[in-house]
Parts: C-alpha cells; structure tokens; sequence
C-alpha cells in the first residue's frame, strides 16, 4: 500500500507538467463526456417500494397511474369582499382555453367552487408520467401569471406536485449557491491561517473544485447505469469540498514537515516521495474505508441512497486520485520555485555579508560571528499542538481513566435522546413555506380539505369475468370510508377501470395532511378493516393500498427494514478496514466503537434540536415533531466513512512514532501531540462545509448538514483528543500486540517502506 502512492509521487514529481496538464485533461474529459451523454434522472417506477409500489405498479400495467395534477386557485384580491362570481368564472373561462392550448396538458377540469365560496378552482392534468410534470410545468406557469395579469382584481396562483417540485429544485440550487459563498471564504482562511501563504491554501481549494468538477461528469455517465434521483450533485459538493480539502491537507502538512526536518538537504522531488510513504498511505486507506463505508448503502435498495452513494464513491475517488497525482507535481513546482527564490535571497544576503566584512577589516574591526537562523527549527516544531489543544489533551495525558469515563459518559448522555427519534417521509407539507407553490397549497387544502390526501385501492383482477364483482365490493368500500370520519364524507369516492377491465383503483379522499396522525389512523383503517371487509368475499383478486400517506409509511418501513443489515455491514467493513490498515484487533475494535459513540451523539443532538419546537427560531424551520428518515441511516453511513480521515491520520502517527521505537505511552501523545493541529484544521474545514447547510431552508438539509457538522466536530475534539488517547493510554502495549509480535520477527531487519535520500538527493526506497 505504501509503494503505490511512493511510485505515483516519484512519476509526478518528475514528469510534473505533464501530471499537471494530465490532470486537468481529465477533469475536462470528465465534463465533456458527462455533459454529451446528459443524466439519466429516475422515474416514478424507480421510488416505488413497499406495498405502496406493488399498487402503483398494478395501476401503470392498466393505464391508471397518478398522472402530474395543478390545481389554479382564483380568489378575490380584497380578502374583506366575497369573490365576484362573474369575474371569476370570466377568468376561469381564459384560463381553461390558455391551459388546453398547451401541448403539456392534457386535460381541464370544470371549475370547483370550495364550500365557503371564497375560492374557485381549475384542476389540469398535464401529459407524461407524475414525475415529468416538474420538467414541463413552467408554461403552466406563465398562464397562470397571465391570466392573473389580464384580470387585476383577482388573484390567480397555481399549485401542484409538478410547481411545488421546480420550486424546491430552484430553492435548493439558491441555498447550494448560499452554502458555497459561506464555505469557499472560510475554508480560504482557514488554510490561510494552516499555511500563512496564499499559494499554498489555494492549492487545497483548486484541487477540491477541479475533484467536484470531474465527479459531477462522471456522475452523469454514471446515471445511465444507475438512475440519479436528483441528489447525486448535492452529495458530491457536499463531501467534495471537504475530502478534497482534507486528503491535500495532509499531504501538504506532511510535505512541509519533512521540509522542515531536511533543513534543506533534500530536493522538493525527494520530499514529495517522503510525504507519499506517510500522508500517502493514509489518504489511500482513508479514501477506501469512505468508498468502502458508502458502499453499504446499496444494500437499501433504494434509488435515493443509491444516487447518494454512488456521488459520494466518486467524489471521493477522484479526491484521492488527484492527492496522489497531481498534488505532488504542484508541490514540487511550488517548492522548486521556493528553492530558487531562497537561493537568491542567501545569495544577496551573503554578498551584503562580505561587504560588511570587509568595511569592518578596512576599519580593522574582527569580523562578527554568523547570525544563525532559527527558522527551520520553528518550522520544524510547526505541527506540535498549540494551547487550545495542549490543554483539551492534557486531561488524558494526566489522569487517563477519569478523562475516558466522563468523555464517554459524555456522548452517552447526547446519544440517550436518539431513543425516542422518530421518522417521516419528507414530502410537501414538510417543504418550506418561503416557497409560492407551498404556500398555495396551504391555501388549497384550507379551501378544499378533501384534497389534503388521497388513499388509491388498486386492484387486479385474474380475468375480465371478475370486473363486475370487484366494482361491487369497491363501491361498497367506498361507502364504508364515507362512513368513517377519518375520511372525507363529501367526496364520493371515484372508481377507475382500465380499458380490458382487470384493473380498477378506487380513490378516496382523506380531509389530513399526509404527514398528520390522523392520516396515518385512516390508512391504517383502510388496509386493516375496511379493505378485508368489502374485498375479503371476492376471489382471484391482488389488491394493495397506495397514495401520499401510504408512499410515506412504507418508505420508512423500508428503510427500517434494511436499517440493521446496513448497518451490520457497515460495522464489519469498518473493522476489517482498520484491522488490514493497522493489523491490530484491538485497534479495529476501537475505531468502531469510537465511530458509533460519535454518530450515536450527534443523532440525540439532532433529536433534541429538530424533533422538538424550541429550536425553529434559533435555526429558522418549522419542526417536522420528527426526523427526516433518510438522515440517520445517511449520518451513519458517510460518517463512519468520513471518521476514518482521522482516525487512520491520528493512528498513522503513532505507529510510525512505535516503529521508530518509542514505548507506546510515548508514541501516543508523540502521534497524537504531532497530529492534533492538521486534525483540528481538517475539522474547521468539514465543520464549515457541513455546517453552512443548516442555513439552508430544506429541513432535511439542515438536518443532516446539522448533524454532520456536530459529529465531526465531537469526534475531531472528545473522541480523538480525550477518548482515544485515555484509552490507548490505559492498554498500553496490550493495544499493539500483534505489531509488537511483529516488530520482535523483524529485529534486525532494515525497514521497507519509508524512503531516504539517496546521493542524488533524490528519494529512493529502502529494501532491507
């Protein structure tokens, strides 16, 4: 493992123009063959699951799928007036003749007036499959707001899955734009401040955008083997700035490190090479365990998980791939340029030297004794911790065991909340309220409360023979709901049938947002009593129940289903991970262990923060009394990934510190003391990445950039600066085991990995 990243660096760092240049032809290769084969986006049949999907899929083979629908709300202008009724059916007249002459329309319904008269409705159902509608709805759109124009003492405002769907898409694209200006600036000063030179944090930025830009490509070729669910692009900015930020990071403080111990004996080419055998290494394990971790979500069978797998996977691929190839290569321009610069900056100062030496002879003065320079010995102290952390370290260093049971206890105590945490499936009555289309919905279902939800009862038949008797059962099973007041009593339900008579859907209307307690009680009724009652007596029929609430209920279902065999796998493939990088049991056990204490305590923040009402000024949202049931699989998943970063950085450390032959207490607080200023500017990184998302307006979005940015920031600060270091303190050598087994066979031995200079000043590999 070590070899691979030392002989990629050796290649870039002497053939550097053409790695840069190579580079940079890939990043646009990538782009190009992204943007000429487009995306692939998912459709309707790719979301289904559950029993909420085999319905769907039952009413598509009829010809009865649910089709995009906007409802156009006319209502006076002057709230205090009632609604002219000769003026309102005038516009409605226009917009029904605007609306059929669009050819993404299929059909206008007859205006509906709501129960209280203040309000008059135009329902048009669009061409295509439901999810097309938000690609074709902006002529809608423009109708609406022309006839709204064309009549100025009426409001005319349109709503809809398809409006409210483009403007979540737009408003996501407005807060990703809010995220980037908030991160990109931060993340600049903060490298700033690592490096104190504007080249040197440029590099990391430049390397995590062109990574972000060849991704995104790829991603879009990718889309055409698996579908992009349209979340694919904010997971790759998501974790693309702050892996890429990240892997360069450590290369670079690894990089000016052995720059600092060379004392200048050794050339930007050989240095590279000496980065490679250490920072190398840990980026490529990093970047495997990340790619290895997302992987598990596959096993959710799930288009969403799926699309955000596969952006993370190569994001962080490519983030990899460029800290081994090109980086080195800029590197060495960059120091080679430095070289030069210092050559002559000695080369004046000695000449001013020896003319004061010789004015100072001509005076017949000794000559003074020369300057020493104590730079180098700064620099070469550069990484050891400073106050802030010297002091969150020294509880550990002190008194091991108290530090360990109150750190631990610690993130107990912000995980225990994660036992009342509750699901939902994100859907319209979850969006935000800034947006138009949501707020015309809440208008339409306080107008119309029948169309707040609708259950659909699909049913097949073996034969058209059967058409007769299911329609009977379903017409008694619409009666049943009518009489039940979970239902809506005034709207007769409708019976569909399809053209050869095997498939019918009965829709019926429930007066409860999808998302409310009472929604799910009707679906509940619905496939637990009513269904079995009025379709029990009828043979040779499959019937399933489906519709907004339903779609929730069993998506979450889903995931919890497949929540404990992702979350087994991620377990194991993260032990295997650490046991094959470090070759410890122990080790492993630890990292896992580690990781779960950190995503257990940042998922009871969440629930406390987001489940809760006391927090909506504070972070701007409207409690959901839930979390988003994407998030906690989501958190766990990319962050058991992204934990590797430090712990194969921190524990990279302390076992090159053992193998120098330093006792274990030593190599701990030597690995960790070494470590802590890259670890903690890593985090500031990844804390400002995540964090920005929280002032995004997409709840689910806040949730999990919230979250991320809260696990990071506690695994980056208690687990890796008190946790970690007590407890390794605490087992001592009985942590390394295996290495010291192996470090006893090898006594003797010249090591293999590291890299030395060689006469030329070049580094070659050692191969004792």
């Amino acid at each position: 493992m070590t070899s691979l990243p030392v002989r990629t660096a050796r290649w870039s760092a002497r053939h550097a123009w053409a790695a840069i240049a190579g580079w940079f032809a890939f990043v646009i290769l990538c782009l190009g063959v992204g943007i000429t084969v487009g995306t692939n986006q998912a459709t309707s049949v790719d979301f289904r699951v559950g029993e909420a999907g085999r319905a769907e899929a039952m009413a598509a083979e009829g010809g009865l799928e649910r089709r995009p629908t906007e409802q156009i709300l006319i209502r006076s202008r002057d709230a205090a007036l009632p609604l002219d009724t000769d003026r309102a059916g005038a516009a409605a007249r226009d917009l029904t003749e605007r609306m059929r002459a669009l050819p993404e329309v299929d059909t206008v319904a007859e205006p509906v007036r709501s129960r209280d008269g203040t309000v008059l409705m135009v329902s048009v159902v669009m061409h295509g499959p439901e999810l097309e509608g938000r690609k074709n709805v902006v002529p809608l759109l423009e109708q609406t707001a022309a006839v709204g124009a064309a009549h100025p003492g009426l409001i005319v405002e349109e709503t809809g899955s398809p409006a409210i769907s483009k403007g979540v898409n737009d408003q996501r694209d407005e807060d990703l734009a809010l995220s980037e200006r908030i991160t990109l600036p931060v993340t600049l000063i903060t490298l700033l401040l690592v490096f104190g030179s504007v080249v040197m944090a440029a590099v990391p930025l430049l390397l995590a955008l062109s990574s972000i830009a060849a991704a995104l490509g790829l991603s879009m070729a990718a889309s055409h083997f698996l579908p992009d669910a349209g979340v694919g692009t904010n997971m790759i900015l998501l974790v693309g700035l702050a892996v890429g930020v990240d892997y360069t990071l450590f290369y670079l403080k690894r990089e000016r490190e052995e720059r600092a111990r060379a004392r200048g004996t050794l050339s930007s080419e050989a240095l590279v090479e000496l980065a490679a055998a250490t920072a190398g290494r840990a980026i490529v394990v990093s970047g495997l365990a990340v790619i290895v971790s997302t992987a598990t979500l596959y096993l959710a069978t799930d288009v969403i998980f799926s699309s955000l797998a596969t952006g993370t996977i190569l994001v962080v691929a490519v983030a990899v791939v460029s800290s081994l190839t090109v980086l080195p290569a800029l590197l060495v321009k960059i120091g080679q340029r430095a070289e030069r610069r210092a050559a002559h900056t000695a080369e004046r100062r000695a000449r001013r030297a020896e003319r004061r030496a010789e004015r100072r002879a001509r005076r017949g003065k000794p000559a003074r004794a020369a300057r020493r320079d104590g730079g180098e010995d700064r620099a070469h102290g550069e990484d050891r911790p400073g106050r802030l952390t010297g002091a969150l370290l020294k509880p550990a260093r002190t008194r091991p065991a108290l530090t360990l049971c109150l750190s631990v206890l610690l993130l107990l105590g912000l995980a225990a909340p994660a036992l009342g945490l509750k699901l939902v499936d994100p859907g319209r009555d979850t969006f935000s309220r800034d947006i138009p289309a949501v707020q015309v919905y809440d208008r339409l279902n306080a107008a119309f409360p029948e169309l707040s939800s609708q259950h659909r009862v699909t049913v097949r038949a073996t034969g058209p023979d059967r058409t007769a008797d299911v329609h009977r059962a379903l017409t008694d099973l619409g009666r049943r709901t009518q009489g039940d007041p979970l239902f809506a009593a005034d709207a007769e339900p409708r019976i569909l049938t399809s053209a050869d008579g095997r498939i019918s859907v009965l829709e019926v209307a429930v007066p409860y947002t999808a998302t409310s307690e009472k929604a799910g009680e009707s679906l509940t009724r619905l496939r637990q009593v009513h269904l079995p009652a009025a379709l029990g007596r009828v043979s040779g029929i499959d019937s399933a129940v489906s519709g907004d609430v339903a779609r929730g209920r069993d998506y979450v279902d889903h995931e919890n289903a497949k929540l404990p065999l992702v979350l087994g796998f991620l377990l194991l493939v993260t032990f295997l991970m650490t046991l094959w990088a470090f070759r410890s049991v122990v080790i492993a056990l630890i990292g896992v262990v580690l990781n779960l204490l950190s995503a257990g305590a940042a998922l009871g923040a969440l629930v406390v923060v987001f489940q809760g009402t006391w927090a909506e000024g504070l972070l701007g949202f409207d409690s959901l009394g839930a979390i988003a049931s994407r998030v906690p699989l989501f958190l766990f998943v990319i962050l058991f990934g992204l934990s590797m970063d430090y712990q194969v950085f921190v524990v990279s450390r302390i076992k090159e510190a053992m193998d120098a032959g330093m006792t274990a207490r030593r190599a701990v607080l030597d690995g960790i003391e070494r470590s802590a200023k890259v670890v903690t500017s890593a985090a500031i990184v990844m804390v400002t990445v995540f964090g920005a998302f929280v002032a995004l307006h997409l709840t689910e979005m806040k949730q999990m950039g919230f979250c991320l940015a809260l696990a990071v920031l506690l695994d980056a600060v208690v687990v890796r600066l008190m946790v970690l270091p007590a407890l390794l303190l605490l087992l001592g050598e009985r942590a390394w085991n295996p290495l010291r087994r192996s470090r006893r066979r090898a006594q003797g031995v010249a090591p293999t990995a590291a890299p030395t200079a060689g006469p030329d000043g070049r580094a070659v590999e050692n191969v004792g």
